[in-house]
């Protein structure tokens, strides 16, 4: 991947509902608040973090299983982010967990272990965010076998 600087506009719509345009023909997404502040009516910041989290590392273990020539589709991935309040009392991401799940069984992939020892440090939104929130990330098969 090469160095970039990235791009994105956000237009308030009324309230706490912004359309967040990213450029080309990518469609515009609206983000809104939860209630009671917001309408709910777009994905929150926080769950715009979480699938920024879930997303990344996803295409990292994609990426990192089709160097070894392997199709593990479809992977999916479940996010869950902890919102609690600091010591100040302020609100705030406490925790990010990522359960990743392979469409195949890890029997049909060679070089895995390799590949869970290090595609998480190729991650760039989860390293960058983890050095704020703690993240922890769990890898299963098809099978339900917990492999990380």
């Amino acid at each position: 991947m090469s160095e970039t600087s990235i791009h994105v506009q956000l237009h308030q719509k009324q309230d706490y509902q912004f359309d967040i345009h990213f450029g080309g023909d990518i469609p515009v997404v609206m983000g809104d608040e939860s209630a009671p502040l917001g309408r709910e009516q777009g994905p929150s910041p926080v769950q715009l973090l979480a699938a920024a989290v879930g997303n990344c590392l996803s295409d990292s273990l994609l990426f990192a299983l089709r160097k070894f020539k392997q199709a593990p589709e479809p992977i999916s991935c479940d996010v869950h982010a902890e919102v609690g309040r600091n010591a100040e009392g302020r609100l705030r991401v406490l925790t990010i967990k990522a359960v990743l799940t392979l469409g195949v069984p890890a029997a049909s992939l060679a070089h895995l272990d390799r590949v869970l020892g290090q595609f998480e440090s190729y991650c760039t939104v989860t390293q960058s965010v983890s050095q704020g929130i703690a993240v922890s990330v769990e890898v299963v098969d098809a099978l339900g076998v917990r492999l990380k």
